[in-house]
C-alpha cells in the first residue's frame, strides 16, 4: 500500500514537471483606456516617474515605502527604485524609450519577492479629444515561472492592477487637461 502510494505521489510530481516544462515561456499583459485628455497631458504622467505617485496603482500600498530617482528628471535614462514590505517588494525602473505624446517604454527590474526583469510599455493613440492609453508588460518564464504559471494566471494577477492604475491615471489626465 504504502509502495502504491509513494509510486502515485512520484507520478504526479513527474507530471507536474512534465506539464510544466510545457507551458509558454513567455507572458504578455496587456489593458487600454480611453481618457478625455490630449495625449500631452496623459504623456507628463508616464515620461516622468516623479508623477507617478498621482496615479500608479502600487503608489499607496506601503506609506513607508522608499522612493529615490536618478538620472534625468524625465524621459530616457530616469530611473525610479523602490523598496518597501511584501505588497510592493523592491525593484528598479529604468526609462528605455521616450517617443513624445506617442510611446514610454520601460525596463522593469523586481528584485523582491521574486527576481524578474520584464519590458513594459505605455502606447498612447488620439481620436479626437480622446487618448488611448495601452499598458503592456511582457516577460519570459524560466521553469520557476512555468510552474508559477500552473497555479496562478499572470494576467489575472496584474491585470486588475493596470485596470487600477490606467483608472487613476486617467482621473489625473482628464483633471489636468480641463
Amino acid at each position: 500500500m504504502i509502495k502504491k502510494l509513494l509510486l502515485l505521489v512520484i507520478v504526479a510530481i513527474v507530471a507536474l514537471i512534465v506539464i510544466a516544462a510545457f507551458q509558454p515561456a513567455t507572458f504578455r499583459v496587456t489593458r487600454s483606456a480611453s481618457m478625455a485628455a490630449p495625449p500631452s497631458k496623459v504623456f507628463e504622467f508616464l515620461n516622468d516617474f516623479h508623477r507617478w505617485d498621482e496615479w500608479s496603482p502600487w503608489a499607496k500600498l506601503d506609506p513607508a515605502m522608499k522612493t529615490t530617482y536618478e538620472g534625468p528628471a524625465s524621459g530616457v535614462g530616469a530611473i525610479y527604485t523602490w523598496s518597501g514590505d511584501s505588497k510592493v517588494g523592491k525593484g528598479r525602473m529604468t526609462l528605455v524609450e521616450s517617443r513624445t505624446n506617442e510611446k514610454v517604454g520601460i525596463k522593469l527590474e523586481f528584485i523582491e519577492p521574486i527576481a524578474a526583469v520584464n519590458a513594459t510599455e505605455f502606447q498612447l493613440s488620439s481620436q479626437g479629444d480622446q487618448t488611448t492609453v495601452v499598458w503592456s508588460m511582457d516577460g519570459t518564464n524560466n521553469f520557476a515561472g512555468k510552474m508559477f504559471g500552473l497555479f496562478m494566471n499572470m494576467d489575472k494577477m496584474i491585470g486588475g492592477d493596470f485596470e487600477k492604475g490606467l483608472e487613476q491615471l486617467k482621473t489625473a489626465a482628464e483633471a489636468k487637461a480641463k
